[in-house]
């Protein structure tokens, strides 16, 4: 489906959430002569800031407003089953679409590949986008990493990779991606979607508007059943990791051939299969790739000390790639708790020597090391770094890896995971002269 920019601007709009997405659209807006607009947050302060000439200071009027507006574009991570204006606004839920159905309505021509899954997604789309620009390939990144998608500039790149979040798909109608990459779906977000089956709903949007000319891309047979059950129309490319393993020790990245990796490079060859780049070429291009920060990041190394910052691991199944593919780890974790996430460390534990249990929470997460795996209650993760250098200084005989990799959100004592991944660093850096 698609829709003339000129059809458009005479529609009226509501802008729900004024962060860095609802600015993203108010300044497309602006761009290209959009008048009938309103913006709306239910964050007072930042309301406050957009009062004027594009949002209202009367909540009557408002309320009295959205019943007559064409579209309202919900910005990411805003519930409206816990939103201020809930009543308001699932009266009108088949109004909402997002940023993302803006720039499909607009773009019906542009090329897109979409990533999406519990885990990996950022690292997954950085690598394909490295892989398609190593190989003159003109092309944006955006979405739910680096800029919000309306920001781009789409004229000089045909290509776009979106990262998709739950959050965005939740309420998208209008997202068809040329290339629709599930990558995995474990539990997460729970307290957000209210169930499992409503988390994997969402990510499934990705295939719901794809026609025989777009590809599906999918690593489990569980998914897989849901897509023809569903009748998608998208061509199926059931990924495993068998393609990939031919070729990984071509890979002269030490960072890509871990198997924390595995999973997002089967996905990045098996998509670069499909766009024609030669196999040697690929290989060739991933030598220069670096990993982003917070995601199994190896930023310090002290004789026979390894130091990891996995701050982004927000959730167990996060956070057991690393402990599945470290040995001798002294493991900091804790945070706020994911509803509904499990510790499962019957596989892992035999890595783990020791670990430090920081925050608010405490308790949550001894009742799962308890019994298991050697821990200290630790209040912050200051005190878990001093504590953690007094029981591994002496380690000499044997390699041993210093893990921050909390299975947990950041927001009981950080504002998000990079300013904890962040203070870690520092911390480390702090303190490995005085105690090494």
């Amino acid at each position: 489906m698609s829709i003339s920019l000129n059809y458009l601007r005479h529609k009226n709009f509501v802008i729900y959430g004024l962060g860095v997405t609802g600015r993203s659209v108010i300044d497309y807006f602006d761009k290209y002569g959009f008048k009938n607009y309103v913006g709306w947050d239910d964050n007072s302060q930042v309301f406050k800031k957009f009062l004027g000439s594009k949002s209202f200071d009367r909540r009557s009027d408002f309320l009295e407003l959205i019943n007559f507006v064409d579209y309202i574009i919900v910005s990411p991570g805003i519930n409206i089953n816990k939103a201020k204006l809930k009543k308001i606004l699932l009266k009108n839920k088949h109004k909402i679409i997002t940023d993302l159905d803006l720039f499909y309505l607009l773009n019906p021509d542009l090329k897109s590949i979409v990533v999406t899954g519990t885990n990996g997604k950022s690292t997954t789309c950085k690598i394909i986008e490295h892989v398609l620009r190593k190989n003159r390939v003109n092309v944006s990144l955006g979405g739910n990493i680096g800029s919000p998608i309306l920001n781009l500039n789409l004229k000089k790149n045909p290509l776009i990779v979106i990262e998709a979040s739950s959050f965005q798909l939740a309420y998208s109608k209008f997202i068809k991606p040329d290339y629709a990459l599930i990558l995995n779906i474990t539990k997460d977000h729970l307290d957000w979607h209210g169930s499992m089956s409503s988390y994997i709903r969402s990510k499934l949007k990705i295939f719901s508007h794809q026609t025989k000319d777009n590809f599906a891309f999918i690593n489990s047979k569980d998914l897989l059943k849901k897509f023809r059950r569903n009748n998608y129309m998208g061509k199926i490319k059931f990924i495993t990791p068998k393609g990939y393993r031919k070729i990984k020790d071509k890979v002269k990245n030490n960072y890509l051939n871990s198997e924390v990796n595995e999973e997002n490079m089967s996905f990045v060859y098996g998509l670069s299969k499909i766009l024609k780049i030669k196999e040697k070429s690929f290989i060739k291009s991933l030598k220069s790739f670096k990993g982003l920060a917070h995601r199994h990041e190896i930023f310090y190394k002290k004789n026979n000390k390894t130091f990891v910052n996995d701050s982004k691991a927000t959730s167990f199944e996060a956070s057991r790639f690393a402990l599945k593919n470290n040995k001798n780890i002294f493991w900091i974790v804790g945070g706020f708790p994911k509803i509904g996430d499990r510790f499962q460390l019957e596989k892992v534990k035999k890595n783990i020597i020791k670990a430090y249990i920081v925050g608010k929470h405490k308790k949550h997460f001894k009742k799962f090391l308890e019994d298991r795996v050697d821990f200290q209650l630790c209040n912050t993760l200051n005190s878990a770094v001093i504590s953690m250098f007094k029981d591994v200084r002496n380690i000499k005989e044997k390699k041993i890896t210093i893990l921050l990799s909390p299975a947990s959100a950041s927001y009981d004592q950080f504002k998000n995971f990079e300013e904890r991944g962040n203070k870690f660093k520092k911390l480390i850096k702090n303190y490995a002269g005085k105690y090494f």
